[in-house]
């Protein structure tokens, strides 16, 4: 078994990969922020096609993650009204909340194995959710994230053809105290913020819990399915 894990300089990603590593899973991580061979950017997608090369050169993976996300970036963040709305900023939330992930399911699913059980996985949003939406605003992130995952559904409708024993799925990993939600992090209930770690066992545990049937669905931290 060989593991992918990118957005492996996030905080969520980081954890994980150490995770699968601590688990004896020999495990590949790509970012941004990497340099060489190992760098990998969503709205790039020469870089996606160079990463899926690189692995395409080892053992084909069993599990792969995409623990990436945009909800600011130090300029802008959420809108919380429509008159905040701006097109350059939505574009880019699509890029990387679902156009990035589902080209990498593009390059790399085919390189992992057609009989085997595999998981393809991809980190979404509670918020994503069109059903749980109660509080409007943040409308780039939520859309995106609900974007991200009717491509993990219609994904793993696609890949179920090729492997029955696939798991293509979205995962709300619940709010982690990482850069990305520093911001809102005052709003969270007492013992609703996750550390990285703590929030990567969770993660991995939801996934090793998966059956084939359960593929194209959301499902939280807690195993519970999200409403898409």
């Amino acid at each position: 078994m060989t593991a992918v894990v990118i957005g492996a300089s996030g905080g969520i990603g980081a954890a994980l990969a150490t995770a699968i590593a601590d688990e004896g899973t020999p495990v590949i991580g790509f970012a941004r922020s990497f340099a060489g061979e190992f760098h990998i950017d969503l709205e790039d997608e020469a870089t996606i096609a160079a990463a899926a090369a690189h692995i395409a050169a080892g053992p084909p993976p069993t599990l792969v993650i995409v623990a990436t996300g945009l909800l600011h970036d130090g300029e802008r963040g959420p809108e919380r009204a429509l008159r905040e709305l701006d097109p350059a900023w939505l574009a880019r939330n699509f890029a990387v909340n679902a156009i990035g992930p589902a080209l990498v399911a593009r390059h790399v699913l085919p390189l992992m194995p057609r009989k085997d059980r595999i998981v393809f996985a991809a980190l979404s949003a509670r918020v994503g959710s069109i059903a749980d939406n109660r509080q409007g605003g943040w409308y780039g992130y939520r859309a995106s994230k609900a974007a991200l995952n009717q491509f993990v559904r219609t994904i793993a409708i696609e890949d179920k053809r090729r492997n029955d024993r696939g798991i293509v799925v979205a995962l709300h990993p619940g709010t982690v105290d990482t850069a990305l939600s520093k911001p809102f992090q005052g709003n969270v209930q007492p013992g609703g913020l996750f550390d990285a770690g703590r929030a990567a066992v969770q993660l991995l545990d939801v996934l090793d819990a998966l059956k084939p049937p359960q593929s194209g669905r959301i499902f939280a931290w807690d195993g519970a399915e999200v409403a898409p």
